[in-house]
Order: C-alpha cells, then sequence, then structure tokens
C-alpha cells in the first residue's frame, strides 16, 4: 500500500539525499490526516449549523456536566483563545440563544455561561455524527492498533502541550 508522503519522501531522498527526510514518514502523514479530518469537522458542523469555534466552546460547556456552566476564564484556557476573542465568541452564541450568561454567586462582578437546551441538541447531534465519521476513518482498524496509534501519538503529542514554547533544536 502506497499513499501521497510515500512520493514525496522518495522525492526529497533523490534531490536531498544529504538531509535525514525520515521525520517525513510520520508527520507529514498526521499533517495530511489533520487536514482531511478538519474538513470533515468544517462539513459535520454546517450541517449543524455551527462553526468549529462553536463546537468547541458548546462541547467545553457539554463535558462540564450539569448545569453545563463554566466561567468566561475557564472556556478560555479549554479552548486556547485570548480573552477578548471569548467574550466575542459568548456574545455571538448568546445571540444564537445557544448559551445564556448567568451572575456567578460565587463572584458577584463574575458571571457564568450555561449551556441552553438548542446548545446542547446542537452539540450532542453534532458530535454523534463526528464520531460517526471519524469511526469510518478508522474502518477495520482493531482496538488494539487503535491503542497503540493512540499511545504512540500521546507520546509525540504530550511534551509539545506542556510546553508552550517551542524552541528550534
Amino acid at each position: 500500500m502506497r499513499d501521497e508522503v510515500d512520493g514525496l519522501v522518495e522525492a526529497w531522498r533523490a534531490q536531498r539525499p544529504d538531509l535525514d527526510v525520515e521525520p517525513l514518514q510520520v508527520l507529514s502523514r498526521v499533517s495530511r490526516l489533520a487536514r482531511h479530518l478538519d474538513r470533515a469537522r468544517r462539513t459535520v458542523f454546517t450541517e449543524h449549523g455551527l462553526e468549529p469555534w462553536e463546537f468547541d466552546v458548546l462541547a467545553e460547556l457539554r463535558r462540564s456536566g450539569p448545569p453545563y456552566e463554566l466561567s468566561p476564564g475557564r472556556l478560555l484556557r479549554a479552548t486556547l483563545v485570548t480573552s477578548g476573542t471569548m467574550t466575542n465568541r459568548i456574545d455571538r452564541l448568546a445571540a444564537a440563544a445557544l448559551v445564556r450568561r448567568f451572575p456567578d454567586p460565587a463572584d458577584k462582578r463574575g458571571v457564568l455561561v450555561r449551556l441552553t437546551d438548542e446548545g446542547k441538541e446542537r452539540v450532542d447531534a453534532a458530535l454523534a455524527d463526528l464520531l460517526s465519521y471519524e469511526e469510518s476513518i478508522l474502518g477495520e482498524m482493531g482496538a488494539d492498533d487503535r491503542g497503540r496509534l493512540a499511545s504512540l501519538l500521546r507520546s509525540v503529542l504530550s511534551p509539545l502541550d506542556e510546553s508552550p514554547v517551542h524552541p528550534r533544536p
């Protein structure tokens, strides 16, 4: 079985035999997979009237459990955006009736963002369709292989997640 990356690696080996292009074997495939997944996510979310960023915020609220509410600060840390961006996103989600703001009883100046019933229904439906698509991508890959792949990817990703700055070697 060959894929696009095999051709890319062969071409680089021929043109730059002085370089070790082995990292491309893994990381170019991860990059291509990420692009395919991004397109699929956008398609699934569009079918549910959501942008990817909307799904991300709604999903963070949904995963928090009943009553499905979090502070804006917690949402921005989870979604890796700035305070101004999160405020704009909450405003837009509130205007679409997918979330509501409530005073934070623990902080008189603070607010909590709560998922509405409509927001919960949309994120649940989008997640179900996304998981169905992702299951089809994994296809015939067995549970053991999936577990090994997840573990290997975790070993690459974990150090990157721990360090916000990635200096060049």
